[in-house]
């Protein structure tokens, strides 16, 4: 996908208004400009930011278009990828957990330079996060998925809906993960790279949990 392919498909995707594209226009800036004091994406994805983070980020909101009314987590935010698109493509409450004091600080300071008053930052460790049912929880590159779903199976119910780009090792991840935990899960193509997958699941739950009730 080009940098022009990847604004195209925002645009048919979201039917994305003049105000909206600002703020995206704002945040890769500020991503960019702020490479040169810590580093939020890898340097070969540059060139390509629009395609490799912008929309690689979006194409999880589809995904996750039967949630409820609820909050989206987005576990290891770092650079806000995904959750400061989805906090900009959409209006649903939006919250970063994000442990490490720079990247906290860079999230702060882009909610307020955007004006995203549907996001929100968790300064701290995901299974510190007090327990909730997210209507969506997403983490890009956090943690392998037996690990992710174990430090956030106290953020979900049964009906929250687990968005997890895996790259291409998605179909690995999910066998190992389906020895520990049962749910409905599904794997979806990336549209940034037609080798990498996305976890989809529903339902998540533990086998031992399971067992014990």
């Amino acid at each position: 996908m080009t940098e022009e392919d990847a604004r195209l498909w925002l645009q048919t995707r979201f039917d994305v208004p003049r105000g909206t594209w600002d703020r995206l226009e704002r945040y890769v800036a500020v991503i960019l400009d702020e490479m040169g004091r810590q580093n939020l994406i890898a340097e070969s994805t540059r060139p390509h930011i629009w395609a490799r983070h912008i929309v690689d980020s979006a194409q999880l909101i589809p995904l996750a278009d039967n949630a409820g009314d609820g909050k989206w987590i987005d576990l290891g935010s770092g650079a806000g990828l995904p959750g400061i698109v989805v906090a900009i493509l959409t209006r649903r409450p939006v919250e970063m957990v994000e442990s490490r004091r720079k990247r906290i600080d860079f999230l702060n300071d882009v909610i307020a330079e955007l004006g995203l008053p549907n996001a929100a930052v968790f300064g701290g460790r995901v299974e510190s996060v007090p327990t909730a049912a997210a209507a969506v929880i997403s983490a890009r590159a956090y943690a392998p998925l037996p690990k992710l779903l174990e430090s956030a199976e106290h953020l979900a119910d049964e009906k929250t809906i687990w968005v997890l780009p895996k790259g291409r090792n998605a179909q690995n991840e999910l066998e190992a993960a389906t020895r520990s935990w049962q749910g409905a899960f599904h794997v979806e193509r990336s549209v940034t790279d037609a080798d990498s997958a996305i976890i989809v699941a529903q339902a998540v739950r533990s086998v031992r949990r399971k067992g014990r009730g």
